[in-house]
């Protein structure tokens, strides 16, 4: 037995037959889901609807199966309400159900009032949310909304707008009966039905003044290190014309005992396989999966707006992964082959499960917290065999393609000077020159450029706003892009003009340390900017905000290695 939301239904000796569409008849039943509540201040610690003692209606139950991937994994729990709604036949208040209120119950209703427990319920795939109850000024009394007041929008035989209202404020009192009651009305609304989410986004917050400062700061960032890039290669280049232009007037003998100096000495090394060129490699074909998808899920969410679907996004991301896993094979399995490994199978395994293994080894850990809460975020055994599946079916095959496909089309190694058999001494340099220094300082500028738009990203997922500006997104990407490789351009310059040939981990962790100033960022957006509590939001709020900052970290030191080369 199933059910989708805006779907038209007809039954025949007890089997429910579905047809999905978004428009009614008249009278034509329109169902009312609830779907999950929870304390406002934790967005993502949800339960399902009637956890709390609430009554349902005494219409016969249908029940809900998961639409997509991302819908399981989001933690939607759709039961039905039990409410007799009807397409454009109004109904006055009318009593649904009635509670049995014991000490039991009442404990329950008090602790969600306290702890500001709302709800969330669904028609037509169109969110309603409604608060479960307040107390008086002191604290000591607390009353829960008994009336649920529904006021529907509707545009031709399309519904385009719903409005609640919750009256009826009864004192929550053990050995009562307390009376739950609904009321609906249908007017008719001019809005269309593709325009039937935008009363859900917020212009003034995410096209304010600061949002379009931030974007002009970024690109005036990139104005200034594109011309320090151009100035240090200019004058290099300057300074090697000149030299060369010099020794062509020398004999041969002045010319042999000339001397080179800085980053010249180093010609001979500076093309020398990294130190652990397996995780390295895999590192790069990672960062180029992350990027591939990052840039394509964004084009489709400028293009469609996935914000109208619930878990479109995430389903879209899962996707995009799967099939962007050549991607990964390629540049990957290229990169290590040039640098002379032969442990390419260990090199594919590794790097087609290493952001899968972090992402759901994160998943996991946090999964177990949520069964203990009985939260609706833990992910259902199927969902898990699932997402298993396509990471063994999907993108383990596709990956393989890509690293064999990169191993014979770019594998060999194209260096424009011979590496020297012997490694060459690394002399001693200044402590701002030094490798770790570089590092720690070369996240900087790339998280400069984008933390503005950080907070209203954060905002969108940890609080209750809908991001749908992404071309903002798209821009700062871009930016976030040309700042990474011009800071590891004068990274890798600085290391080895101290003639220090070491610089594809240099190179790569000072552009991935932007991931550090994130996570950081993060402490600052958790304790200031929200009043989440507890363990499990606690948990789900650094767990998933580690993931997401290791994994922009892996995607800009592949940026600043690859467009550096």
């Amino acid at each position: 037995v199933c059910f989708l939301p805006g779907a038209s239904c007809a039954a025949y000796a007890d089997l429910i037959l579905c047809v999905v569409t978004s428009q009614y008849t008249d009278k034509e039943e329109v169902v009312l889901w609830m779907n999950t509540v929870g304390p406002y201040h934790n967005r993502q610690e949800t339960y399902k609807y009637f956890s709390l003692p609430f009554c349902a209606g005494s219409k016969k139950t249908i029940s809900h199966y998961h639409e997509t991937l991302g819908e399981a994994l989001q933690g939607v729990e759709l039961e039905f309400s039990g409410l007799d709604i009807k397409f454009k036949e109004e109904v006055m208040q009318n009593t649904y159900c009635e509670i049995e209120m014991d000490k039991a119950k009442q404990d329950a209703f008090v602790y969600a009032i306290k702890n500001h427990y709302w709800y969330q319920m669904y028609i037509d795939d169109l969110p309603i949310w409604g608060i479960v109850g307040e107390a008086d000024e002191n604290g000591e009394e607390h009353y829960l909304w008994t009336y649920k007041k529904l006021e529907i929008g509707y545009n031709g035989n399309r519904i385009v707008d719903v409005n609640l209202t919750s009256e009826g404020k009864v004192k929550l009192m053990p050995n009562t009966r307390i009376a739950m009651s609904y009321s609906v009305k249908w007017k008719k609304s001019d809005v269309k039905f593709e325009d039937r989410f935008d009363k859900y986004l917020d212009p003034s917050f995410f096209q304010h003044r600061i949002h379009w400062f931030s974007i002009f700061n970024s690109f005036m960032m990139v104005i200034f290190l594109v011309g320090l890039v151009s100035m240090i290669l200019m004058r290099t280049l300057r300074k090697d014309y000149a030299r060369y232009s010099k020794e062509e007037e020398m004999d041969d003998m002045d010319r042999d005992l000339g001397d080179e100096y800085g980053w010249k000495q180093v010609h001979g090394d500076v093309f020398r396989p990294s130190s652990h060129p397996l995780i390295f490699s895999s590192l790069i074909g990672s960062g180029c999966q992350i990027f591939s998808v990052s840039f394509i899920v964004i084009i489709v969410a400028m293009v469609e707006d996935l914000y109208t679907e619930r878990g479109s996004m995430l389903s879209t991301a899962i996707f995009v992964y799967a099939a962007t896993s050549p991607v990964n094979g390629y540049f990957g399995g290229s990169l290590y082959a040039k640098q002379g490994g032969r442990r390419w199978i260990k090199q594919m395994f590794i790097g087609a499960f290493m952001i899968p293994a972090m992402v759901c080894g994160t998943a996991f850990f946090i999964n177990f917290i949520a069964i203990y809460y009985h939260a609706s975020r833990a992910i259902p055994f199927g969902t898990m065999v699932a997402v298993c599946c396509i990471c063994f079916f999907v993108i383990l095959p596709l990956n393989l393609v890509g690293t064999i496909l990169g191993r014979n089309l770019s594998g060999q190694p194209n260096f424009p000077c011979r590496v020297n058999a012997v490694p060459r001494p690394i002399p001693e340099k200044k402590w701002f020159m030094e490798p770790a220094v570089i590092v720690c300082l070369g996240g900087i500028l790339p998280f400069g450029s984008i933390f503005i738009e950080m907070y209203f990203i954060f905002t969108s997922f940890w609080a209750y706003k809908i991001y749908y500006v992404y071309g903002f997104m798209m821009l700062v990407l871009v930016i976030l892009c040309i700042v990474t490789v011009c800071v590891t351009i004068v990274c890798t310059y600085f290391l080895l003009n101290a003639e220090d040939y070491r610089w594809q981990w240099t190179s790569f962790l000072s552009a991935a340390s932007t991931a550090v100033y994130v996570y950081m960022y993060s402490f600052y957006y958790y304790f200031f900017k929200t009043k989440m509590y507890g363990l499990f939001q606690t948990s789900f709020y650094f767990g998933y905000m580690a993931v997401f900052s290791t994994a922009l970290g892996i995607m800009c030191g592949e940026s600043g290695v690859c467009l550096e080369t």
